[in-house]
């Protein structure tokens, strides 16, 4: 009995070092109905926020380890999830299959503005953009964007600088968790350029683990405006967000 308790001990102390330790996986990625090699799709590494692209021949090598979670993306299909299981780490090159994604398009007329071709007229009509960005003296960038031109516009602006939305302190001054990844997402050149292409916040979603409707309350709350929300990028979101974070933390004289 004694010796069962030794030999539990061994393999449960093996079985923890193994999930721990970080190895190179290797894989490839093709479409589900051609099964040819996808080029440039972005693999994430959701545990450790590390990306890659898979190459010419659609495949790729990433660290990850016992359990991580690989996160697939490409432009037009299925995002797809994934756990990294022993199997896959024993026998390497696992390969994965995209969905593409169909689009039922309708016939639509483009004409937003009705042109005379007289210049002063023409200017008149284009409408104009309502949000107003005001620069506060001692913080780094241009400041913050009221979200409107009315006469509360600007102590708007500033009310949310001394009082920091919950948001803000709930998911980044509470959660280090959070904040150490919103650090390292922005460290990897990948990821970066993943979030360039990508409007939809799903994998800003997948990597800080905040629902989408959070994501936007946060931006809200820094006041950006809803015409920043619909037209920019997960990448400039992403630095909406840490800068507002940044600069909560001057006006609270933390480090």
């Amino acid at each position: 009995m004694k010796y069962f308790f030794y030999i539990a001990c061994f393999l449960s102390s093996s079985l923890i070092e193994a999930q721990d330790k970080i190895k190179i996986f290797k894989g490839s990625v093709e479409n589900e109905i051609t099964e040819a090699p996808m080029r440039s799709v972005h693999v994430i590494n959701l545990n450790r926020v590390i990306g890659t692209i898979t190459n010419q021949k659609g495949e790729f090598e990433i660290e990850a380890s016992l359990n991580d979670t690989l996160y697939f993306s490409y432009v037009g299909y299925k995002p797809l999830k994934i756990s990294v299981t022993g199997d896959m780490i024993k026998f390497g090159n696992s390969k994965f299959k995209l969905t593409g994604l169909a689009f039922a398009l309708e016939e639509i007329i483009l004409r937003p503005y009705e042109l005379t071709g007289y210049l002063e007229i023409d200017v008149k009509n284009v409408p104009i953009n309502s949000a107003a960005r005001y620069s506060i003296s001692g913080l780094p960038n241009s400041g913050y964007e009221a979200g409107n031109r009315n006469k509360g516009a600007i102590s708007k602006a500033l009310s949310t600088l001394f009082n920091p939305a919950d948001f803000l302190h709930n998911l980044f001054g509470k959660n280090p968790k959070q904040l150490k990844k919103l650090k390292q997402v922005r460290a990897d050149d990948e990821i970066k350029n993943l979030l360039i292409s990508k409007f939809d916040r799903e994998v800003l979603v997948q990597l800080l683990g905040i629902k989408r409707i959070d994501l936007e309350e946060i931006i809200r709350n820094c006041n950006y405006s809803d015409l920043f929300i619909k037209q920019s990028n997960d990448l400039q979101f992403l630095e909406a967000i840490s800068s507002c974070y940044e600069e909560y933390r001057i006006m609270l004289g933390t480090q």
